[in-house]
């Protein structure tokens, strides 16, 4: 059997109208062990889904958060929701700076839910 047979679910980066995804491109900008940590943890939840605290929290209507810990105690987060095509859809992701997260990173998270839902037949 296939490790893609095995996932409960599978991960997409969203993308706009133009073709930019930019959860890979923030994902890219990381060092290269940053990444990889995120890239375990987006492999946790492809494999266990679904899963919640300390990897995984709810954010309301829909919209969950990716919690991973990176570098030296820097906090990441992707920002995800589940399609109807049962696909993790990576719609957001930033380096907090604070312990809330900022109104305007799940304003545009919740914004390119709406889009993909839009698109998605």
């Amino acid at each position: 059997m296939t490790r893609s047979r095995l996932k409960r679910v599978q991960a997409y980066f969203f993308a706009t109208e133009s073709g930019h995804e930019p959860v890979r491109a923030s994902l890219m900008a990381l060092a290269r062990e940053d990444r990889r940590e995120v890239g375990r943890s987006l492999m946790s939840l492809e494999f266990g889904w679904p899963i919640g605290m300390p990897l995984s929290r709810a954010m309301g209507k829909g919209l969950h958060e990716l919690r991973v810990t990176i570098g030296r105690r820097r906090a990441a987060r992707v920002f995800f929701y589940l399609d109807r095509k049962q696909r993790l859809v990576l719609l957001h992701a930033i380096i907090k700076q604070s312990q809330t997260t900022p109104k305007r990173d799940l304003d545009l998270a919740r914004e390119r839910m709406q889009e993909h839902q839009r698109s998605v037949r």
